[in-house]
């Protein structure tokens, strides 16, 4: 039975890729800050579908013990995927340098970390994939988000380099963009309902490309070319614009 590592497993899209994965025949590996937070999801998941479910301690602002997790696993998973993530306070952030650590240190330094492990132990044996949940917030730095923005472009090209090196190691890397995403982390934004997918619609996609090796995902097809508009306005015209 392959088994798939879900790190941030607290999330509403990592919850959503647990059943999805669950229901797909996977044993699951369920690993974020508060482990206990994550047994109701266990036993769900464990009689549900009748698959092998652990739960793991892992903290991703603390990536000296990213290794020894990853080793210290009970089986090594066939797919790791990184979910976890910290929105942040933007106007916070601009004058505190604490919040604006935390969201460098989570959505980069944390996520390069645990999949650096990941990425060695399947380079040693030439089997794995890896997928590494990003942003379109990453494609352009905005006044609203550029903190955030700033470390997601930072991961999109860490994957892209990282994709480039493990594809000589028989090893897939998927980059997932997924848009305005309707989760805890974005309750509190005003997002278009047209252009916000769900969890599940998130977890769906990601496993359809998961089994078609995509390299790029962009969950609603449509945030690609939204990008590419956005990412073609000239910067003398783009720095006046409030985005």
């Amino acid at each position: 039975m392959p088994t798939v590592l879900i790190l941030g497993a607290g999330s509403d899209i990592a919850v959503a890729l647990a059943r999805k994965f669950a229901s797909s025949g996977y044993s699951l590996q369920l690993a974020a800050r508060n482990a206990q937070r994550l047994q109701a999801l266990q036993s769900d998941c464990a009689i549900r579908y009748n698959v092998t479910t652990t739960v793991h301690e892992f903290d991703a602002e603390k990536p000296e013990g990213h290794a020894a997790f990853f080793a210290g696993l009970p089986v090594r998973p066939d797919i790791t995927i990184s979910v976890f993530g910290y929105l942040g306070d933007q106007e916070k952030a601009e004058s505190d340098w604490k919040e604006c650590h935390r969201i460098l240190q989570v959505n980069y330094v944390g996520a390069v970390s645990i999949l650096n492990a990941a990425a060695e132990a399947y380079a040693a044996t030439e089997s794995g994939l890896i997928v590494g949940i990003s942003s379109v917030a990453g494609e352009r730095g905005r006044q609203s988000n550029y903190f955030y923005g700033s470390a997601k472009a930072g991961f999109t090209a860490y994957l892209s380099g990282l994709r480039n090196r493990l594809f000589h190691k028989k090893v897939h890397v998927l980059t997932v963009n997924p848009g305005f995403v309707a989760t805890r982390m974005t309750e509190n934004m005003n997002t278009p309902p047209l252009l916000t997918a769900t969890p599940e619609g998130v977890a769906n996609a990601i496993f359809k490309a998961i089994e078609k090796k995509k390299n790029v995902l962009y969950v609603k097809w449509f945030w690609r070319w939204i990008m590419l508009i956005i990412k073609s306005i000239p910067e003398f015209q783009f720095k006046k614009m409030k985005l």
